[in-house]
């Protein structure tokens, strides 16, 4: 049962089960779904039976997770992504499972194709102050390093449903917008300098110089801007995201948490729409969280789709969501969600 929903001309967002919105979505209705979804074992959001991390075993997360795989085959177009964000998980002292694989033998096995598994890096002092996880502890490289290993990373897998794409997905100038922290590699800037005769110095002089001297650039084939930031996003390793780059979420915890993970970072999501969907498309987000990649696809010029069961995250996602507009680009013609 939806207890609340908001609609506007923009995005649509739903206090509700997903299984509940998602069953009245219409066939192949959706261009992009990007999502983290619920961590059985690692977090649990909720009290919430509703909650599919609130299970008694692995196995039954992975029953009731591919509920939602078969539904999201189901309204994603032929050729579309689905982009999937998650992370090992932890089994018993200290031991790991491989999340990432049980997730692509769902996607497999439901109509989709698995394309490509990126690694998001993360910086380990900071993994270990949140975490707290002992394996990162620098006592134990002097005590006994067989204890130590390294932090975790995060990942985003690739799929595509099977069959053909009917509207491909243009850049009609190339890629535009850079998100994350460091848009040109060391290396980069040496091979520039030399081929130019320039003298900056360092990558950042250079990335202003490239912005203003191909900002309205319209042939793609010499575009150095959209060279340079394709050759970061193809990087199968995006080692520049900005981790503090995230909505509001702090306010969202209340009692009943037992723990909580940041939400998704906005380069990430940023990404990932930018190169999988047209502006003026649909994005789905099944488990929405705070609001991030409602936030990021309707700043970006498209229409967004976000559920999500948990009343104090679907609070926060509505604050978050307020003013929300395009930040890059005149908003597209606006067309009916679903």
């Amino acid at each position: 049962m939806t207890k609340e929903q908001i609609i506007t001309k923009d995005y649509a967002i739903y206090n509700s089960d997903v299984m509940e919105v998602i069953k009245e979505m219409p066939n192949e209705s959706v261009d992009l779904s990007v999502y983290s979804p619920p961590f059985a074992s690692l977090y649990t959001y909720s009290s919430s039976e509703r909650d599919m991390s609130n299970v008694s075993s692995n196995e039954e997360f992975y029953k009731q997770y591919e509920y939602l795989v078969k539904e999201l085959s189901r309204v994603t177009k032929n050729g579309r992504i689905n982009a999937v964000h998650c992370t090992d998980l932890f089994k018993y002292n200290g031991a790991l499972t491989d999340f990432p694989a049980e997730i692509i033998k769902l996607y497999e096995a439901n109509g989709f194709t698995y394309m490509s598994k990126i690694t998001t890096w993360k910086e380990p002092l900071k993994v270990r102050i949140k975490t707290m996880v002992q394996s990162l502890m620098h006592k134990f490289i002097v005590e006994d390093s067989t204890k130590n290993y390294p932090a975790m990373p995060d990942y985003i897998l690739l799929f595509k449903k099977k069959g053909e794409n009917k509207t491909p997905v243009t850049h009609e100038f190339g890629l535009t917008h850079y998100a994350g922290a460091t848009p040109v590699l060391p290396e980069t800037v040496g091979i520039y300098n030399r081929a130019n005769g320039t003298n900056f110095i360092n990558g950042e002089d250079l990335w202003e110089h490239i912005n203003k001297k191909y900002k309205d650039h319209e042939d793609p084939k010499t575009n150095k801007l959209s060279h340079m930031i394709w050759q970061r996003y193809a990087s199968a390793v995006w080692d520049d995201i900005r981790v503090e780059n995230c909505l509001k979420y702090k306010e969202s915890k209340d009692e009943e948490d037992e723990k909580h993970v940041t939400p998704t970072q906005l380069d990430v999501v940023d990404r990932i729409i930018d190169l999988y969907s047209n502006e003026g498309e649909t994005v789905l987000t099944p488990f929405m969280g705070c609001g991030t990649e409602v936030y990021g696809a309707v700043s970006m010029g498209r229409k967004a789709i976000g559920v999500e069961l948990k009343d104090s995250y679907y609070n926060q996602a509505i604050m978050n969501l307020k003013g929300v507009n395009n930040r890059f680009t005149e908003v597209a013609e606006q067309k009916e969600l679903f």
